[in-house]
């Protein structure tokens, strides 16, 4: 079945954190062809203004807008200023990710502060900006992009384990808060994708044996385009032959 046959996309206001790489990217891009405006959001500017323009060169319609989601301030505006021009935000889709490898024993600080920071404060922050306006609409679909590792235990992933069990519990909350208001909450758990993320994995699995982030996005749009009255709150992908 496809997304259009499950109502589409048409005439709504879809925000992508993690928008320039990757599954964010991914999900863009898709989120687009199915009819939505797309405000593409993180920190590099250069990268999101190439994906806005793979994205108008296939016919659809998108708006850059550079963000640090750990940065309360900066996710504001991001709101307020959707909210501003397109006067609707329909649905949330939080795929900025960082990761940093190694053990426990031999871990910065730094980089434990930075992977919560931008995977689950900055998944808390978007969420938060968002409810007002959904709450107000009694409509609106949230997609937290989480991972398979609050499932399977990934050695030398202990702050991004740690981020992302702390994502799964925020978005099971907030599924629960939000269920009288209308708004769907969800989790999109994914496997071994194959992102810029594993660049920074020591001996990685191959990347072909990995789920591709098109694959992830039209797992998004399921959840996305459901009709009222049903939600996909806790889906998980994994590449067919095994591998995490």
């Amino acid at each position: 079945m496809s997304s259009s046959e499950l109502g589409g996309l048409a005439g709504q206001v879809v925000v992508v954190t993690g928008a320039g790489r990757g599954i964010g990217r991914a999900v863009a891009q898709a989120f687009a062809r199915e009819g939505a405006v797309v405000a593409l959001c993180a920190r590099s500017a250069h990268e999101l203004t190439a994906v806005q323009r793979e994205i108008e060169a296939a016919g659809g319609r998108a708006v850059v807008r550079p963000t640090d989601v750990s940065d309360e301030a900066a996710v504001a505006a991001l709101v307020s200023e959707t909210l501003r021009t397109s006067g609707r935000i329909d649905c949330l889709v939080t795929a900025a990710g960082v990761a940093a490898f190694g053990p426990v024993a031999e871990a910065k600080t730094s980089e434990w502060d930075e992977t919560v920071a931008v995977n689950l404060r900055g998944v808390f922050l978007c969420c938060r900006a968002v409810l007002p306006a959904m709450m107000a609409a009694r409509r609106g679909t949230i997609i937290n992009i989480g991972s398979i590792v609050t499932s399977r235990t990934l050695p030398g992933s202990a702050a991004y384990t740690a981020s992302k069990y702390g994502l799964l519990g925020l978005s099971r909350v907030l599924a629960e808060e939000m269920r009288p208001h209308g708004v769907r909450v969800g989790v999109l758990s994914a496997g071994a994708t194959d992102t810029p993320l594993w660049d920074a994995v020591p001996n990685p699995p191959s990347r072909a044996r990995m789920v591709r982030p098109e694959q992830v996005a039209r797992a998004a749009l399921l959840m996305a385009t459901l009709e009222p009255g049903a939600t996909l709150e806790e889906v998980t992908l994994l590449p067919q032959d095994g591998i995490l």
